[in-house]
């Protein structure tokens, strides 16, 4: 259990973290989750059809509420996979074509990073040959457009992820209760 000191801390580093205060913070913090767009539902006419064709394809012929439940989660959920599927392919495509960044900002930003380890004293002198050229070879840059890439690809993989568990549970439910069906 926490101390009286320790609750008093904790009041008043929560004081402290409030989040964005001036309204282009507020703003720009309440887009955050639209992103890329995964992160709302979907429901207009195209989706729900797939959804009812994948239902049918499912559970054929069955008139269990349930049954169909768990087959309509299933089949959106995999609708959202092959949606997250997409942007993956989306964002992938969209760094190759882009490649990475120029030259001089290149040069900056690793400058800057030199500048910072520099200030912890540690010998530098093989990082300082190696950042200093000014234009990257087709291999560096490939570097720089997969050290942008994984951070992206990584935050679709949270989405990618819940949807398999949604619809690894459904088809679960589905089998189950299929199952029951055909004991009786």
């Amino acid at each position: 259990m926490a101390s009286a000191r320790q609750i008093a801390a904790n009041r008043k580093n929560a004081q402290k973290s409030t989040g964005p205060r001036t309204l282009a913070g507020k703003q720009r913090a309440s887009h955050n989750a639209y992103r890329h767009g995964l992160s709302i539902q979907t429901d207009d006419g195209e989706s729900c059809d797939a959804v009812e064709s994948l239902v049918q394809r499912i559970a054929p012929g069955s008139r269990d509420q349930d049954l169909l439940h768990w087959a309509a989660v299933a089949a959106g959920a995999h609708l959202e996979l092959a949606r997250i599927r997409q942007i993956k392919c989306d964002v992938v495509n969209r760094m190759a074509q882009f490649s990475a960044l120029d030259a001089a900002e290149r040069f900056r930003r690793d400058a800057a990073a030199m500048r910072h380890l520099e200030s912890f004293d540690q010998p530098l002198r093989e990082l300082k040959r190696i950042v200093s050229l000014p234009n990257p070879s087709e291999a560096e840059r490939e570097a720089e457009v997969v050290l942008r890439l994984l951070p992206e690809l990584r935050k679709l993989n949270r989405y990618e992820a819940r949807a398999y568990a949604r619809k690894d549970r459904a088809l679960g439910e589905v089998s189950l209760r299929m199952s029951k069906c055909d004991s009786r």
